[in-house]
């Protein structure tokens, strides 16, 4: 049995209602930690979802909606952590999205959300977020970067801006927060079978016209060395472990969990 050492911590994780940020949410109130949870999706389905990690973990889970690309909905949805929630004791900036073309065909307006919502959300939760933590001593934030955060591919400029810009972001932050009780660190996935992750498969499926398991090989291959796809549990357990004592000294690390794809 996982022991419940989180016990009385609350944590958002933004895009949590599923792939990575439903994994970490899993994994923290698995060990006692109470949720915030954040997301899109069917209004039923997320009512159901929440009420199900409550009620399997025994913690309070709560969801909380906004558009964490609008500052003015990150602010309120701080504001209600805080005021009606009793604070955020870790924080996990994980929601994010992607578009890929060239640079010189990419949509400003695509380029401008990519960067709203993988970047600059990161900041204004953080700022938002460290007043309380430091006021209690005690914080963790983690912030979902990427094996794009640390190497570059074609075509994902945004993305790859961003992610790098969240990596830069955290070590500035753990150095901010050094002597302090809160620690800032980034989780860098390689590929991991997200929603965000099956379309593009299902877009090379389409331009090349071959199978599901075809694609997935292809797309593995490319970047991958361990051939297999980093799942959201393995995930959710690095995040419980940056949040336990264990973790103390760990301070602005960019942490793969990649299978070698930065190793190469």
């Amino acid at each position: 049995m996982t022991e419940r050492t989180l016990q009385g911590k609350l944590a958002l994780v933004t895009g949590s209602t599923s792939g990575i940020g439903l994994g970490m949410a899993i994994a923290l109130a698995r060990r006692g930690c109470n949720l915030v949870i954040n997301g899109f999706g069917d209004a039923g389905g997320i009512a159901r979802l929440v009420a199900s990690i409550a009620g399997e973990h025994s913690v309070q889970a709560v969801f909380e909606s906004g558009d964490l690309s609008k500052v003015a909905d990150i602010e309120n949805l701080m504001k209600r952590c805080a005021d009606v929630h009793g604070g955020v004791d870790i924080l996990i900036n994980n929601a994010g999205i992607q578009h890929v073309s060239r640079i010189e065909d990419f949509p400003v307006e695509r380029w401008d959300a990519v960067i709203a919502l993988n970047l600059s959300a990161v900041f204004h939760a953080t700022r938002l977020a460290l007043p309380g933590m430091r006021q209690r001593g005690w914080g963790r934030i983690i912030n979902i970067a990427s094996a794009h955060g640390l190497v570059a591919s074609a075509e994902k400029s945004a993305y790859v801006a961003a992610k790098h810009g969240v990596v830069g972001l955290t070590k500035t932050t753990a150095l901010e927060t050094a002597t302090t009780g809160i620690t800032c660190n980034a989780i860098c996935p390689g590929w991991v079978l997200t929603p965000l992750v099956q379309k593009q498969i299902d877009v090379r499926m389409k331009e090349k016209s071959i199978t599901p398991e075809q694609a997935k090989a292809q797309l593995l291959g490319e970047k991958q060395p361990s051939q297999e796809f980093v799942t959201t549990e393995q995930i959710g357990e690095m995040a419980a472990f940056l949040c336990s004592p264990g973790a103390d000294q760990v301070r602005g690390v960019a942490w793969a969990i990649d299978g070698g794809w930065t190793a190469q």
